[in-house]
């Protein structure tokens, strides 16, 4: 039996198939494609076909780039590197391992103005200057002018100071030479010995005055005041005439000894005395007595300087006087006094003080010696810097067969001064011991 209006033909409407075309299934068609987007990004002016950028407008893009890098923040410049490191190649990354330390370690030298390279300089010890000195030539210009930070290494060394001298490489020059002849000092190398052969006796004393060496008795005189003063075992001082060889005046005072008489003038005032004015220490094994001389002869102790008031400690036979502080060795170390107030300042302890004597004391630096060796030491540190050995020599009670040379070098080496003798003493065959600065190279 047929449906209504179905045609057997056709089989439409057969198995309940839906007659009407617009419901058949419909055969499956590919997805359309997707519309092509269009590319934004144009290349800058300037890039040519193979990628690189000419050379005007690459400098126009990076001077655009750095001026807004330098307007962000921190933590975007970090991201920023961060980004450009993430995107960079093989070349890139080894151009950066190689230059990274040249890239964050700027030199200041160059690019800091020449006042403030001077003042970092300053906060360096000369031992890494000289090795910054070896970094580049740039480096050893700057640092070998830098005239404050070498003139405070040199003084460092015990070394004078002349403000005068314009040259800006003098300083340099000078502290390496301090170095040579510290450490010539501390090598015992600073020194050389020779003997003076000639005598067929004893040498009983020495005395040396403007570079000549004389064997005599413990003497001082002035050409000023026609004057010589003589210390003996007889307890006295005496006052002779340089002209006419009269004894003038004969002090009385001392109860050991004479051992050392010093004429010097004055550089201080006191109650007693004022600059310019002539006097005579004379010193014994437990006091030094002052007094004054000019051209009158008679005279009266001023002062009497001891260590101790029951002479429980000895004075060792030397004592010095420049005119403003009074020095001698002792049992207990070295004493200076203040010659205007004649108050003792200062005390220095020395090793083994007992057998320890001065020979000279300057402002930097004081000579002393043993039995065995000449010592130098650095009154700052209050240490001895260096030390020459010394044969048997034969020491006298008076002190007067050993004496300090040139003196000058105590008070600051100067790059002139460490020349000529240092020390002499008599020895047991009759010839004089000298000890003379080396050439220091």
């Amino acid at each position: 039996m047929r449906a209504p209006g179905c045609d057997a033909s056709s089989g439409r409407g057969k198995l309940g198939l839906v007659a009407d075309p617009a419901l058949r299934p419909q055969p499956a068609r590919p997805p359309a494609p997707r519309p092509r987007q269009r590319c934004t990004h144009r290349p800058a002016p300037g890039i040519l076909s193979h990628g690189h950028m000419e050379r005007k407008d690459f400098n126009t893009w990076l001077e655009s780039l750095s001026g807004v890098f330098i307007t962000l923040t921190d933590a975007q410049k970090n991201e920023s590197l961060d980004h450009l490191i993430s995107l960079s190649g093989a070349v890139q990354l080894r151009h950066l391992s190689n230059n990274l330390e040249t890239l964050l370690k700027r030199d200041f030298l160059k690019l800091l103005p020449l006042e403030l390279s001077f003042y970092l300089l300053k906060w360096l010890d000369p031992p890494t200057l000289l090795n910054c000195c070896l970094v580049c030539k740039q480096w050893n210009k700057v640092i070998s002018i830098c005239t404050e930070v070498w003139q405070e290494a040199c003084r460092s060394l015990g070394w004078q100071i002349d403000d005068t001298i314009e040259d800006t490489l003098h300083w340099k020059r000078i502290y390496l030479k301090a170095v040579r002849r510290i450490k010539q000092l501390q090598d015992k190398e600073a020194f050389e010995t020779s003997s003076l052969i000639g005598h067929s006796a004893r040498v009983y004393a020495l005395y040396y005055k403007d570079g000549l060496l004389c064997t005599v008795f413990s003497v001082d005189y002035s050409d000023e005041l026609d004057t010589l003063v003589s210390g003996s075992a007889d307890f006295t001082v005496k006052v002779w005439s340089l002209s006419t060889g009269i004894c003038l005046n004969t002090l009385t005072e001392h109860t050991e000894w004479v051992t050392k008489v010093v004429l010097q003038v004055s550089h201080v005032e006191s109650v007693m005395h004022k600059p310019g004015d002539y006097i005579l220490l004379s010193a014994d094994k437990y006091e030094i007595k002052v007094w004054p001389i000019g051209r009158e002869v008679n005279c009266k102790c001023l002062k009497t300087l001891a260590v101790s008031n029951d002479r429980s400690i000895c004075l060792q036979p030397r004592v010095q006087f420049d005119g403003k502080h009074i020095v001698c060795a002792s049992d207990l170390g070295l004493y200076q006094w203040d010659f205007a107030s004649y108050d003792i300042i200062r005390v220095i302890r020395t090793p083994d003080s007992t057998n320890l004597s001065l020979l000279s004391l300057g402002e930097v630096f004081a000579l002393l010696f043993d039995s065995r060796y000449l010592y130098i030491m650095d009154l700052r540190t209050e240490r001895v810097v260096g030390r020459w050995p010394l044969p048997a020599y034969r020491k006298s009670k008076r002190g007067s067969s050993f004496l300090a040379g040139e003196t000058a070098w105590l008070s600051g080496l100067n790059g002139k001064n460490d020349s000529g003798l240092v020390f002499a003493t008599s020895m047991p065959d009759h010839s004089i011991h000298l000890v003379l600065w080396r050439e220091n190279g």
